[in-house]
């Protein structure tokens, strides 16, 4: 298997749907931070990203600014196989909606006639908002337009609360969070959870006991941007795709933490199932040693964070969290190193399987089940190869690595501007 597992790890087309307007019955929200009036459209906008690389003129050309910016408009015809004057089209266009800008200082020198301008995202005018709602914390990002995190803050996840006092708190945390960026156009909202995504930004999460949340609807009437809402871990992949854009052929992508995911990508599109998202937690383990106290056999319950607490504290450790298994690790504890070992191979064997199923080109592993304990990849990495039925798969952990939360509600945020760049602008202007 070719493999960076086997050495710990040092993890340094958008659908624009316009939400139905529905009889407001909701009890009255508490008041939140005052948004400027300009930022209020007229209705909201509620899309389900398609996690795709688009095939827009627009888009092509504003991917290769993205991805080898200061170029000149020559090389991004040679790049995306369009002609000169639709790249010029193109370029002119995002010049004017302000995403690109010109770089007059690096004209060559001695040109003669009209001379020759490399362009560049425009990084500094504007901002997208990432909200990864996890099963326990929620993670709320600013992004520039090259899916870079400018700013984050992280708050527990109000899971008690019912899901639209939840939400309806989420948002009003993200509309103080945006105050900070009063200097920048805030364009777009992307909201990632875990759970199966309706069109229109309706929300099942089990874990959390929501059923049709309207998480699109809540986010869009609270700040007044438009928001994607999509899958976290298919936002994952797409997260993926985003980084290495270049980069074809058929990803498995293999999410785990508090809960356990998977998601598939094909030459640039993440696959989306019409019945929603594949779920894998219910994944038999067979026997466990440490693992899965309550004999469950399941893979999410034997693996995730509350999972790997709940077998710390029946084998004897008196922690309360999964940093304290972390912690007890380092410090030589024996219990809790074969806690995260045992995980490691239970991970790894349904990796392997999974694998064997899809047999992707790529897996790309993703989540703190594996970033966090990067002693553990050596044994992740042996599982996979002594179970497969592939020798020599490529397995690889997530660019993301710790911040895969953020980097996967950054691309859901950044969909409809990579997309179609013009269309998205047109709706936010």
């Amino acid at each position: 298997m070719t493999s960076i597992l086997d050495r710990p790890a040092t993890t340094t087309p958008t659908r624009l749907v316009p939400s139905p307007r529905v009889p407001h019955t909701r009890s009255p929200r508490p008041v939140g931070v005052p948004l400027p009036a300009r930022h209020h459209l007229d209705h909201t906008h509620i899309s389900t990203p398609n996690l795709a690389l688009s095939d827009k003129p627009a888009a092509q050309v504003l991917r290769v600014i993205r991805q080898a910016a200061p170029v000149f408009r020559d090389e991004i015809a040679d790049a995306t196989g369009l002609s000169t004057s639709t790249v010029n089209r193109q370029v002119g266009a995002l010049v004017k909606a302000g995403l690109v800008r010109e770089r007059g200082d690096l004209a060559p020198a001695g040109a003669v006639g009209r001379p020759r301008l490399p362009v560049e995202i425009a990084v500094a005018e504007h901002l997208t908002i990432g909200v990864h709602i996890g099963y326990k914390v929620t993670s709320i990002t600013a992004h520039d337009l090259l899916h870079r995190v400018v700013g984050s803050i992280t708050v527990p996840t109000p899971a008690e609360a019912g899901a639209e006092n939840a939400l309806t708190s989420l948002a009003h945390t993200v509309a103080g969070f945006t105050s900070r960026w009063r200097n920048r156009d805030i364009r777009w909202v992307g909201i990632a959870l875990g759970g199966r995504v309706y069109e229109g930004g309706n929300v099942d999460h089990p874990r959390l006991g929501w059923s049709q949340a309207p998480v699109g609807q809540v986010f869009a009437e609270i700040l007044g941007y438009p928001v994607s809402v999509a899958s976290h871990v298919e936002a994952m992949a797409d997260a993926e795709l985003v980084a290495n854009p270049t980069q074809r052929g058929s990803f498995l992508y293999f999410y785990a933490r508090e809960m356990v995911g998977i998601a598939f990508s094909v030459d640039g599109s993440v696959h989306t199932p019409s019945a929603g998202p594949p779920v894998i937690g219910h994944f038999p383990i067979g026997a466990t040693t440490l693992l899965d106290p309550h004999r469950t056999g399941q893979l999410e319950a034997a693996t995730s964070d509350t999972g790997i607490v709940a077998a710390a504290r029946a084998a004897g450790l008196g922690i309360t969290d999964i940093a304290d298994v972390h912690e007890a690790a380092r410090d030589g504890n024996e219990v809790a190193r074969d806690i995260l070992v045992e995980r490691a191979e239970v991970l790894g064997r349904a990796v392997a399987l999974i694998a064997d199923i899809f047999n992707p080109d790529h897996v790309v592993l993703g989540g703190q089940a594996f970033t966090d304990a990067p002693q553990t990849l050596p044994v992740v990495a042996k599982v996979i190869r002594d179970t497969s039925v592939t020798a020599k798969r490529d397995v690889r952990v997530s660019r993301a690595g710790v911040s895969v939360q953020q980097q996967a509600a950054g691309a859901v945020s950044l969909d409809a501007l990579y997309s179609d760049p013009l269309g998205a602008i047109a709706i936010t202007a």
